[in-house]
């Protein structure tokens, strides 16, 4: 019984004991101190402050009390908020050769400002990084509706009684049913007007023709005898076969003359020439559209880019596929030079694509 007793006295001591072991270990971590925002914490624990827009940390405080030794950043260098880091970030570099301009310089404490150029608008790959592209054009049967601007592409709409399809504006079936036939009955107008003039024409010529040669031949048999009309039979007959004899020599061809070929001849075009021009004319993100539309497989796009870590060089290999195939379909055996069939098939799907500036400039380059 006695045993039973202290046992309960020490069961109603424990709680208070826990407590007492609690508050030990909490009391260490109240007692920490804590930096206001201005500030930052060492390695030791102790409040150091940061250093301005501009400056960049040069040696910490050791002490409470102490202040942070900073340093100006170099030329071509920034911070933009209070830091405490040891280097300063490299200002942005303004490319012409990607259509940028510089709307504000990189200053100490603050980066350099770009935008696109007139013509251009941002297309943006991911929240930071971006590429200026020329601002659409809208086509045939579109009307603008935003006006492209260095921070948002043209945006087009299509006019009354037109509807998109394949990336273009198209008239509505019941309408280009009823042009078609406006266009039917002003060409058969035409063509009947047309005929209706011929036969006029004909008719007074010849007639007018006749009537010259009646009056003529009446006067000729009125005014020469029998005698002078065989003599001039004769005549007539010695030239005929002196006419018939002599050929007619054949004038030689000069040499700038055979130079001047029919306009219908075309020009060889050379794969390779062709396919660096479309690179440097077509967007690098829309370079897989392309070549998908002209039938590269998939496959074949993953087995250009895994044999070559240059993307210029990848999209060359794309289209390079594209043109062997053309020319081994066309059973030719031209090797480099590119079937015209081919480069029709090229320009159209550029201007499916929006890219009438690129089809423009290679039927300009080939004279097309």
């Amino acid at each position: 019984m006695e045993g039973a007793g202290h046992r309960g006295r020490w069961n109603k001591k424990a709680p208070v004991g826990t407590l007492l072991l609690l508050m030990c270990m909490f009391i260490p971590t109240l007692t920490l101190e804590t930096c206001p925002p201005w500030d930052y914490t060492t390695d030791e624990g102790i409040c150091c402050n940061k250093c301005s827009p501009g400056f960049k940390l040069l040696e910490k405080c050791h002490a409470a009390g102490q202040r942070s030794k900073c340093t100006p950043c170099s030329k071509g260098q920034y911070t933009e908020e209070m830091n405490y880091a040891k280097t300063c970030r490299r200002c942005k570099q303004c490319k012409l050769s990607k259509h940028e301009v510089q709307v504000s310089p990189c200053e100490t404490d603050r980066n350099a400002k770009c935008a696109c150029k007139d013509g251009y608008y941002k297309f943006y790959i991911d929240s930071e990084t971006y590429d200026c592209l020329k601002c659409t054009k809208c086509g045939p049967g579109e009307r603008e509706t935003q006006t492209c601007n260095p921070e948002k592409n043209t945006v087009c709409e299509c006019i009354e009684n037109y509807y998109r399809f394949n990336h273009r504006c198209e008239l509505s079936h019941e309408d280009s049913e009823g042009v078609l036939i406006n266009i039917i009955a002003g060409v058969a107008v035409a063509a009947l007007v047309l005929l209706v003039l011929v036969f006029l024409i004909t008719y007074m010529a010849t007639k007018r023709f006749t009537k010259e040669k009646l009056l003529k031949s009446s006067s000729q048999h009125s005014s020469d005898s029998p005698d002078s009309f065989k003599e001039i039979l004769i005549v007539s007959e010695n030239l005929l076969e002196n006419s018939s004899v002599k050929p007619i020599p054949e004038s030689p061809v000069s040499e700038q003359e055979s130079y001047k070929l029919p306009d219908c001849i075309p020009l060889e075009i050379k794969v390779p020439d062709l396919i660096y021009t479309v690179l440097d004319l077509v967007p690098v993100l829309q370079m897989k559209q392309l070549v998908r539309t002209l039938g590269v497989k998939d496959t074949e796009i993953e087995q250009a880019e895994m044999d070559h870590r240059s993307c210029r060089e990848a999209h060359y290999q794309m289209l390079r596929l594209w043109a062997e195939r053309g020319s081994h379909a066309g059973g030719r055996g031209r090797g480099e030079m590119l079937h015209w069939p081919l480069l029709e098939e090229l320009l159209g799907q550029l201007r499916i694509m929006h890219l009438e500036r690129a089809a423009e400039e290679l039927e300009t380059k080939y004279g097309i």
